[in-house]
């Protein structure tokens, strides 16, 4: 046989020999041919081949007696009994000499490049029907780490051959229809990369929950990557927006979420890897610094468009040397096969409760049956088809169960970990990284598993009602009139992403702040003024940031950036604060900040707060935020709506101070609208269409100021209208007196979606958007759609008169 025939350098492959040494190390020999002009750092290494693998089978019979056990499976032998049997007649079986000279001599070659005379090496399986784009065979095979010498190589590179018949490996076969004798296996050999000293991850060229492919999202941990991939520990998140890769002057990063990182892999003594507790220090610091984040996006953007397809990558860091590396690319398989023109939507239509226990929610879908509570796998028989697997973690041992689940939830875990991509794949919902669900869900009591209220997977006491519907977006008519969506939580952002709407009309700085932010900003500003319990809290709260604000404008800079990523370049409209006085005072530190108040409804809300004394410096945190997201980040089609504003001092107080904060209408793009919610900008919308770009109705608070009734009350509600005819005058008073002066009025509130008939009358008024609740915008599209074909007939997508565009869309970074 020809001398390289059984080991070839990576330097020597490419995506044309999957068939010689499998996807994983064609993969590896394109990224270091094919993407070094791109600056794509690989380790070097070199790969047995599938020759050399039959070459072992053909020897002494071994084809037909592994035929045989295969055989023995199929008539009913158990799985575990069939795979331990086969993989001790490969291992049974010597490595041909041929193939072990040729392994020894390319691993001295390899010292020698690395200018080491006995490198430590990482040997890893590659199976050559793996990583193609309709199926993932990954974590199915044996990895060594750590392996250092050519005996314990030739070892490694043994029972990897071995492993292509792990009892996972079988089953997937199976189910998938590959024959297994027709799959062969080919191993790399790749110098490890000493993360051990560092940290190590995960990359996908899209959000691996809802396929949003316009971010890059990376998993890193410390130590090597291993726990990362099985899920033994919660990983740091970093989201990268790709648009703004483009403009080195940007800052990519949209979100940083920092996990608990409690375990990580490192060398262990004598050879090969083991696992112990990270430090507080660790736990609590960053992974990546921004700079490290967007280089690792570059280079997965790069591989993204080198492949043709999303991408799903690993990653490490060298903590000797500081540098990082692609140690792995294989096509993500998953979101990449999801239909983007078909909407599945669940929704809990019960009351659930209080959950049980909450995680990284993994899929868009709910689970519900009785727990089955397991340490390890256990026999198919013994778990019940339909039962919620409750476990620690899960490797790929746990795959034959995994598929009989209705859902998963795990301790342990992120969303690159087994668990999460198993689940994925298999469309099962899944919580991952709970921290107490072995210890708290009760087994054999029944439980509904809810992944589809944002990134927080929650577990909930009983079989909560639910229902399923589908929506063929494709389907949806085009309009006239913008239909655009109000969005609130950042975490459940991406998954609209689908819908054709034409931006977002009201995103809520509350909500960020309450959920993701959780502190008052003047407590950050003035700690001085809390009590002590409330100080502690504040610091561990803050914990890792030298400058307490900074915690607020980060967290608020990031909600802000999900979103406005999420519908870009299209507008996207956030209004600042708009908390009540009782709201918040229930802040974290609130309380010495905030007067009591008779009537917070109409107190000391929206505009009013932002120039006063009291406030003032809060605003300032909020402005920033803003500003980091437009100016450093790139997203400047987020418009920036005023509240609540009375009077036109106000208005000109308010915009001065956004001013000093480096807020200035038209400066970079910025548009600055304000809500049209008291009858005050009604009947000035003149004189406010000289200090603003557009206006919002909010339709709850101007039908409260138009018929003096509080919102609130349920004593009142049946006077509470927003189809009032003062209220509805309003409106037909408003869009007018705006159009005429070039600028654009919207309504977000709920009652379009409510009620076809209020939409008719918007568009009767022509107004220029209405912004609803996603749940409600296929609905609300129709019936826009049905009142314009009564109005305009055919021409109803023809703009009349001057009517201005909502916003001009920014050109790409």
């Amino acid at each position: 046989m020809g001398q390289m025939r059984r080991v070839i350098p990576f330097t020597r492959l490419g995506r044309g020999d999957l068939g010689r040494v499998g996807g994983k190390n064609a993969s590896l020999g394109e990224l270091t041919v094919g993407l070094a002009s791109a600056g794509v750092t690989v380790p070097p290494g070199f790969a047995t081949t599938a020759d050399a693998f039959r070459e072992l089978l053909d020897r002494h019979g071994l084809r037909p007696r592994i035929a045989e056990q295969l055989d023995r499976y199929r008539e009913g032998a158990a799985l575990e009994d069939v795979g331990a049997a086969i993989r001790s007649l490969i291992m049974a079986e010597p490595l041909p000499e041929a193939l072990r000279n040729e392994i020894t001599a390319a691993y001295e070659a390899l010292g020698r490049e690395l200018g080491r005379p006995v490198p430590e090496v990482a040997v890893r399986s590659s199976a050559t029907a793996e990583d193609l784009p309709e199926a993932s065979f990954a974590g199915q095979q044996e990895t060594f780490l750590n392996v250092r010498g050519a005996e314990r190589l030739l070892e490694a590179v043994h029972r990897c051959l071995a492993s292509l018949y792990t009892d996972r490996a079988i089953d997937y076969r199976e189910r998938m229809g590959f024959d297994h004798l027709g799959v062969a296996l080919s191993v790399g050999v790749q110098a490890m990369v000493r993360s051990d000293l560092a940290g190590a991850g995960v990359i996908f060229t899209l959000d691996p929950e809802t396929g949003f492919r316009e971010v890059v999202v990376i998993s890193a941990a410390w130590g090597l990557g291993e726990t990362v991939v099985s899920g033994q520990t919660d990983p740091d998140e970093y989201t990268v927006f790709k648009p703004s890769l483009k403009d080195p002057a940007l800052n990519p990063v949209i979100d940083v979420r920092i996990g608990a990182k409690r375990r990580k892999a490192v060398y262990a003594e004598g050879g090969l890897t083991g696992t112990v507790d990270t430090t507080a220090e660790e736990r609590g610091r960053r992974v990546l610094t921004d700079a490290e984040a967007r280089q690792l996006a570059e280079w997965a953007v790069a591989v993204e468009e080198h492949y043709g397809c999303p991408m799903d990558l690993e990653w490490a860091k060298d903590g000797t040397s500081g540098e990082l590396a692609v140690v792995q690319a294989r096509p993500e398989t998953v979101q990449s096969r999801r239909r983007s023109t078909t909407l599945r939507r669940c929704l809990l239509t019960g009351m659930p409760g209080e959950p049980l226990a909450e995680g990284i929610a993994v899929g868009e879908a709910i689970g519900a049956g009785p727990v089955c509570r397991l340490d390890t796998p256990v026999e198919l028989d013994r778990f019940p088809m339909g039962a919620v697997l409750v476990t620690a973690i899960t490797d790929p041992d746990w795959e034959p169960i995994m598929k009989r689940a209705a859902a998963i939830v795990t301790d342990h875990g992120g969303r690159t970990s087994h668990a999460a991509i198993v689940s994925r794949e298999l469309g099962v919902p899944a919580v991952v990284g709970t921290g107490n669900a072995t210890g708290v869900l009760r087994h054999g009591g029944h439980v509904t598993v809810s992944c589809t209220e944002g990134s927080r997977g929650r577990v909930y006491a009983g079989l909560v009602p639910y229902q399923e519907t589908e929506t063929d977006l494709a389907a949806l008519p085009a309009t006239r009139t913008r239909v655009m969506l109000n969005l609130a939580d950042p975490s459940a952002a991406f998954r609209w992403w689908r819908l054709p709407a034409d931006g977002v009309g009201l995103a809520r700085l509350e909500f960020i702040v309450a959920h993701q932010v959780k502190v008052h900003p003047m407590a950050l500003v003035h700690p001085e003024r809390l009590d002590a319990a409330d100080r502690r809290a504040v610091d561990q709260l803050t914990e890792g940031h030298l400058d307490r604000t900074g915690y607020f404008t980060d967290r608020l800079a990031y909600g802000i950036a999900r979103i406005a990523a999420s519908r870009w370049p299209d507008p996207v409209v956030v209004r600042t604060s708009d908390f009540k006085t009782n709201e918040y005072a229930k802040l974290l530190g609130g309380r010495p900040f905030e007067p009591v108040e008779a009537n917070p409804m109409i107190g000391w809300r929206g505009a009013s707060r932002y120039y006063s004394e009291g406030y003032r410096e809060g605003f300032a945190l909020e402005c920033r935020a803003l500003r980091r997201v437009r100016d450093e980040m790139g997203l400047t089609n987020v418009i920036v709506m005023i509240p609540f504003c009375r009077s036109l001092a106000e208005a000109d107080k308010v915009l001065d101070v956004m001013a000093a904060e480096g807020l200035r209408r038209g400066e970079n793009g910025l548009k600055v609208y304000v809500m049209a919610e008291i009858p005050a900008n009604v009947l000035l919308a003149q004189d406010f269409a000289e200090r603003f770009d557009g206006f919002s109705i909010g339709s709850n608070d101007l039908t409260q100021l138009t018929l003096g009734v509080d919102r609130d009350s349920e004593a009142l509600a049946d006077v509470f209208d927003e189809n009032d005819p003062a209220v509805t005058s309003l409106i037909r008073m408003l869009v007018p007196r705006a159009h005429a002066v070039g600028r654009p009025v919207g309504l977000c509130g709920q009652r379009p979606s409510d009620d076809p008939a209020f939409a008719a009358f918007l568009v009767g008024v022509e107004i220029d958007s209405i912004s609803v609740v996603p749940d409600s915008f296929a609905d609300v599209k129709q019936h826009v759609a049905a009142a314009e074909g009564s109005r305009y007939g055919g021409d109803r997508m023809v703009p009349s008169g001057i009517r201005p565009a909502h916003a001009e869309p920014p050109s790409a970074a």
